[in-house]
């Protein structure tokens, strides 16, 4: 019988999120040694290779590929029973765990609380915030039932509706010469220093925006690199450098001498999608993802969800 056990899986997946031995030991706590021995000890089973790696480098070969999709699965089950005894042995009523960024605009967070389910009056939303692509991970790991994401990462496992567009919005100082145009292009941003969220905090969304700009030869003074949106704040006050944010973050900047104008550049328009996983068979989760949806859309019928125009 294949050794197939938590400890083998969960190591296996590690490797293919991390992409390394070292970081993937790390990551569940046990020695490199040992994580080794589990990954070999399946391979060993299967009687083929799921990673090919040498000195330098680790691939997934597309047995890996297929082990890892089936073992999130097989891992998010166990934690789903555990879970699911868990809150009925604790009367807890029906719960949905929900993940959002911690940049969703609150008007999205507001509608999601604000939906009642009549065949579930005792339907409770726990909130958790994390990252987009941390919440995709969490979706496939079973910790969180449905997740409000940005330009989520594609994967045949989620699906996914989209709920709200909006743009990028760029904060300056009150003082500089863009604070007189009601919106700003890339053009007009050339030569001057940036402010934009980590690479590692959303790699497509990042990469989407230098990609835009060195397509149209938009070249930046520098660039400065932030986790969170007041981060940006010095950097901008000062008035020497021009902040990437999205609209809550903008929310939150634009103050004490700080104004923000959207980027009108349809290319790097921001969609937030409403995510769960593919095989969730959830009634209480397919009947609130209905509501969100559809009051949303009542909502966008009555002009409602328009983007304002942000200043301090």
């Amino acid at each position: 019988m294949a050794r197939n056990d938590t400890k083998h899986m969960e190591s296996v997946i590690a490797v293919f999120e991390e992409l390394s031995f070292t970081l993937a030991a790390r990551k569940t706590r046990i020695s490199q040694p040992m994580l080794t021995r589990n990954v070999a000890e399946i391979e060993a089973e299967l009687g083929v290779r799921l990673f090919e790696r040498n000195r330098k480098t680790v691939t997934v070969t597309n047995a890996g590929q297929a082990y890892v999709e089936k073992a999130r699965l097989s891992l998010l089950y166990g934690e789903l029973a555990f879970q699911a005894a868990r809150e009925a042995g604790q009367n807890q009523g029906t719960v949905l765990h929900v993940g959002k960024s911690p940049y969703t605009d609150p008007a999205l967070t507001s509608i999601l609380l604000s939906i009642q389910l009549p065949s579930h009056p005792d339907l409770r939303i726990e909130l958790t915030s994390q990252y987009s692509c941390d919440l995709a991970h969490e979706l496939l790991a079973g910790g969180i039932d449905l997740a409000i994401a940005t330009e989520p990462p594609a994967s045949r496992s989620l699906t996914t509706v989209r709920i709200a567009e909006s743009p990028f919005y760029i904060a300056m100082s009150e003082n500089d010469e863009l604070a007189s145009l009601p919106a700003l292009t890339l053009d007009a941003m050339t030569g001057r220093r940036w402010v934009i969220f980590e690479r590692r905090l959303h790699p497509p969304l990042y990469d989407s925006v230098l990609k835009l700009a060195d397509e149209r030869k938009i070249v930046p003074s520098k660039i400065h690199h932030v986790t969170a949106p007041e981060e940006a704040f010095p950097y901008v006050a000062d008035g020497s450098s021009l902040a990437f944010l999205v609209k809550a973050g903008a929310l939150v900047l634009a103050r004490n001498g700080i104004t923000v104008r959207p980027l009108v550049e349809q290319a790097l328009c921001l969609k937030t999608y409403l995510a769960s996983r593919s095989d969730n068979k959830s009634k209480v989760a397919s009947e609130l993802v209905r509501a969100f949806v559809t009051k949303i859309g009542d909502l966008h019928g009555n002009g409602r969800r328009s983007l304002p125009r942000l200043s301090a």
